[in-house]
């Protein structure tokens, strides 16, 4: 039978045609006023997503790299930090602290349950000395969201500054940098900016930018002093991922055509016709109290293996969705409603989740998953 991938994935996402087709054209040279036109849209683009006036730094690495860059860029030796670990990618804050030799201390949070801003504001009470506090807008191994905004508001007062990975929300999640006062956003190109892995993005506010004067990290290819110089004339101080870009520059286009108050709505909708649909055939979902428009985490019964489940719907159906991680492996399936992605992907991987429980004999009333998600979809 032909098969047709439907990549349903928290990243990478699908990439959108006109991205494909955009860096699919013959290279050209970065040093050039051709490239650097490119440089200035993308920056552009991206502000209006970031919803900043801040120039928009843009890395060529994962969204990882971007992490790391606000360590070593903000930070010196010994100073005290809080981070939020509440899945896996809230502990990827703590390792890299920790690899820069930066106190930390842990918030640690069940996973599936978001942090009570309360207990980082009661920390911020206690200790003057904390200069940074990580956090993640989306934690997607859980399929949680933060309350950025309430944990911004208690940092303005205090000098320090609140770090917030948006690498799977930005585009999916409502996040307002500077109305909201967040100090520092990084987000990566293969999650809701709808483009390949390869690019990762970082924007600061001016308090921040206080604490790059003074930082004693080492750091060289993810200077930010350096790159905010470069950028400032719409060039790079290393070699770009020059084909990547002119694709963000289409990506962007898309994005700020739709709309981002339009974008966000449009994976509001997904999400929660995503979390009915599997609540209709009896599933249960890992956080009811704080989930995610970003991707849907999805409880499994005992008796199904995960692990087989996601491996079914890859190899049979050709529907990609991710595994839990960790102490969740085989016990959740992730099911993404992010960047590219409208009504009819949804009702697609509902399908192929029934016909997969089906075949391997979970009991349910088949088609009841289709049926809530398109009231929803079409309510």
């Amino acid at each position: 039978m032909l098969k047709k991938r439907y990549l349903l994935t928290p990243g990478p996402t699908p990439v959108p045609p006109e991205c494909l087709l955009a860096m699919a054209k013959p290279i050209i040279h970065h040093r050039t006023k051709q490239f650097r036109a490119y440089i200035a849209e993308a920056t552009k683009g991206l502000q209006e997503v970031f919803q900043t006036k801040n120039p928009v730094i843009t890395l060529a690495s994962s969204g990882t790299g971007a992490m790391e860059s606000a360590v070593c860029n903000l930070l010196s030796k010994d100073d005290k930090v809080l981070t939020v670990s509440g899945g896996k990618f809230g502990e990827r804050w703590a390792e890299i602290c920790k690899a820069y030799g930066v106190n930390v201390k842990i918030i640690e949070v069940e996973w599936g349950k978001s942090v009570d801003p309360a207990v980082i504001k009661s920390e911020l009470e206690v200790d003057s000395e904390i200069k940074a506090v990580f956090t993640t807008l989306c934690e997607t191994s859980t399929g949680v969201k933060t309350d950025i905004k309430a944990i911004a508001e208690m940092t303005k007062n205090h000098q320090a500054i609140q770090v917030t990975d948006a690498i799977s929300a930005l585009g999916a999640e409502e996040i307002k940098m500077d109305d909201w006062g967040i100090d520092v956003v990084v987000t990566g190109s293969q999650k809701g900016l709808m483009m390949p892995p390869g690019l990762a993005f970082i924007a600061l506010s001016d308090k921040a930018w206080k604490l790059a004067e003074v930082s004693d990290l080492p750091k060289y290819y993810f200077n930010l002093t350096k790159a905010n110089k470069s950028l400032a004339n719409s060039d790079t101080p290393w070699t770009p991922a020059v084909n990547l870009i002119i694709g963000l520059v289409e990506a962007l286009n898309i994005i700020t055509s739709e709309g981002i108050e339009n974008v966000l709505k449009r994976h509001e909708l997904l999400a929660k016709a995503t979390r009915e649909a599997v609540k209709a055939i009896g599933l249960g979902l890992l956080a009811p109290e704080s989930p995610s428009c970003v991707v849907t985490a999805v409880k499994l019964p005992e008796t199904i293996d995960g692990v087989e489940l996601v491996k079914k719907l890859r190899d049979k159906y050709d529907v990609w969705v991710a595994g839990g991680q960790a102490q969740l492996k085989g016990k959740i399936i992730r099911i993404a409603h992010l960047g590219y992605m409208n009504k009819f992907d949804t009702i697609v991987g509902i399908s192929a989740l029934e016909m997969a429980l089906k075949e391997i004999g979970y009991e349910f009333e088949l088609g009841a998953g289709i049926k809530k998600a398109e009231e929803i979809l079409t309510g």
